[in-house]
């Protein structure tokens, strides 16, 4: 289901859709129980810096779309992970009943595909309706993360094409594939009311990017009340409960602050459009926002906190006829650049590019251009944004994984490939020499206490897990222990984001 209103350079797409699975005793993925270490402080910045821009690139042609009866293909969201590009995006397969949107799931060499199902052949539905459910017609919009061995997508969902029926629900799953509705298949947000517009799509549209155990949800809201005249606008929310059932702090002009849940009035709004894709940028220690301009897809630039905008914004050129996704790591980071990991970041985006036979868009083509200048390495803090989340080969052919300014030694290359947002397959240049602080080896015993979560026990130190998945992988058994035991263990920093 398309928003159809276009108002100046902006135009206006979306669907509807939603899903859960149960979720990790705690109050969250990511850290401890789901906390998070604060960011440190940083001496003021700059503001609308210019960064250099390298030469556009551009696929051939359409790298994705569903198979013959698929008309529409847009809205994708784009992960890049273990040497793959997944996608997953809004289209419509007869095969797939109830009739409404589905989410189809393909994956390829790079962001140029060809993107194919995991066996080969055409794109499958893994995502469709479940009629009785706010989203018992339509599920479209995805938005994919992987956090530890989870994955979680967030939709819009809808469950007919009535006025503000639109919501944003989750799912979760264990390869990206088999999904599994989150929140007892209630939506986690849905309209605030704040202002009835012309607009009446509703909430829907969402981005989100796991950031210091935090999770930040960007979205559409007609409803809300900083949305322009034609409900164009982009609000944030973020929790360390990937849920959003408790700890929501909502972006207000005062900046974030708590709110007692996911509906609160909408009083600050982003970027003026619809069907944005959110990215944090590591070397630019920056968020990046994708919208469509009449120049193509620009992204604009807002530092850690929303606060001011610290580079001034770019364009990736050519054709669009829907919002973009952009190419990003499995906790919506955008990739390293392996060539130049300081100075330079890759932006890629896939995006429809024209209206099909049902008059919808399709046409899903890969965009790119490289951004220079970033100066990642020019501080501590700044290297440690920018090689945050990264895993390499070590020396003794283990593998070191950044977290957070601190290198963690870890025995086995597949727990390294689940904790750590983005593996390389070599050591990479100008990544700060930071001593070992620890070595997660072959065995180690993973404690769990509940409603705390689990961890692991290294040199006297708690380190919090994602969740369970590392158990089997590393070879490892589980002790049960006290939450106090717990609370009062010497807190190393989470594994998991």
């Amino acid at each position: 289901m398309l928003i159809l209103l276009i108002a100046g350079s902006v135009a206006a797409g979306a669907a509807g859709c939603s899903q859960t699975l149960p979720q990790a005793e705690g109050a969250g993925h990511g850290g401890i129980a789901g906390g998070a270490q604060p960011a440190p402080q940083q001496p003021p910045r700059a503001k609308d810096v210019r960064l250099g821009t390298g030469p556009a690139r551009q696929s051939r042609g359409v790298v994705a779309g569903g198979a013959a009866d698929a008309v529409y293909n847009y809205g994708p969201t784009v992960m890049v992970e273990g040497g793959r590009t997944r996608m997953w995006w809004c289209s419509q397969y007869g095969s797939a009943p109830p009739p409404g949107d589905d989410i189809l799931y393909a994956e390829g060499p790079s962001s140029d595909g060809p993107f194919t199902s995991p066996g080969g052949g055409a794109p499958i539905a893994v995502l469709s309706g479940a009629p009785g459910g706010f989203d018992g017609m339509h599920t479209c919009d995805p938005s994919v993360l992987r956090v530890g061995g989870t994955y979680f997508l967030y939709y819009t969902g809808a469950a007919g094409d009535h006025a503000l029926g639109n919501a944003i629900g989750m799912a979760t799953s264990p390869d990206g594939i088999r999904w599994t509705r989150a929140n007892g298949g209630q939506p986690i947000l849905g309209p605030s009311h704040d202002v009835h517009r012309a607009n009446v799509y509703g909430a829907g549209q969402p981005s989100v990017v796991f950031l210091d155990g935090w999770y930040y949800l960007m979205f559409t809201d007609t409803t809300g009340r900083a949305a322009g005249w034609n409900g164009a606008g982009q609000f944030v929310i973020r929790a360390h409960d990937p849920a959003f059932r408790d700890g929501v702090e909502a972006l207000g002009d005062k900046g974030f602050t708590p709110e007692s849940g996911t509906n609160a009035p909408r009083t600050r709004s982003v970027v003026d459009g619809f069907s944005a894709d959110l990215a944090w940028v590591g070397a630019l220690d920056a968020f990046a926002i994708a919208h469509e301009t009449a120049e193509g897809t620009t992204i604009t630039f807002w530092d850690r906190n929303f606060t001011m905008q610290p580079y001034l914004p770019v364009v990736i050129p050519g054709p669009w006829q829907e919002g973009p996704g952009l190419a990003r790591r499995p906790d919506g980071h955008t990739p390293t650049s392996v060539a130049d990991p300081c100075g330079a970041v890759p932006l890629d985006v896939v995006r429809a590019t024209e209206i099909g036979s049902a008059s919808a868009p399709t046409g899903l083509t890969h965009f790119g251009l490289d951004l220079h200048g970033a100066d990642g390495c020019s501080t501590p803090s700044r290297s440690t944004a920018t090689f945050d989340g990264v895993a390499m080969p070590s020396p003794d052919r283990m593998i070191d994984l950044y977290r957070r300014g601190e290198r963690i030694r870890i025995d086995r290359r597949s727990v390294a490939t689940v904790l750590a947002a983005e593996l390389v397959d070599r050591p990479l240049p100008h990544v700060p020499d930071l001593p070992v602080v620890t070595r997660l080896r072959s065995g180690a015993t993973v404690v769990h206490a509940y409603g705390r979560g689990y961890g692991m026990v290294l040199d006297g130190k708690l380190y919090g897990l994602p969740d369970p998945s590392i158990v089997s992988l590393n070879g490892s058994g589980v002790q049960e222990i006290g939450p106090q035991q717990w609370d009062a263990a010497v807190r190393g920093l989470p594994l998991g984001g």
